[in-house]
């Protein structure tokens, strides 16, 4: 699996991604997830067609995409997002995206989203 599941330590961790394992979520999407005591960082491979479907949750989330184009809906907004840029989405507002082209993001939470670490994000499972 492509989780780091120790959580709420204080001990410094060194992680090189190219040995952590890649969780295959679908069959358009993987992540790799390292997660810290107030923050977790996701390294997700989209594939060109890919859907996340809408959803909100309380954590924060900052998208930093490093290739390819997201089509996100954010509360009715389409926003083209493109390598290079960023998107902030708050805690609580809906979005969803669909994958216009394969894509690298590493998405930052916070605080850590549980329902990713142990393996209840049903919706993106389909």
């Amino acid at each position: 699996m492509g989780t780091d599941a120790a959580q709420n330590t204080t001990k410094v961790r060194h992680i090189r991604l190219d040995e952590l394992g890649m969780e295959t979520v679908n069959p358009l999407m993987d992540r790799q997830l390292i997660s810290g005591e107030r923050s977790m960082l996701a390294r997700i491979i989209l594939r060109k067609g890919a859907v996340v479907p809408e959803h909100s949750h309380e954590n924060e989330q900052i998208t930093y995409l490093l290739e390819g184009v997201l089509k996100f809906v954010v509360q009715g907004e389409e926003i083209l997002l493109r390598a290079g840029e960023v998107l902030v989405i708050p805690s609580n507002v809906p979005h969803s995206a669909v994958v216009l082209e394969d894509a690298v993001d590493v998405d930052i939470f916070s605080p850590p989203r549980a329902d990713w670490l142990n393996g209840t994000d049903a919706y993106l499972r389909k």
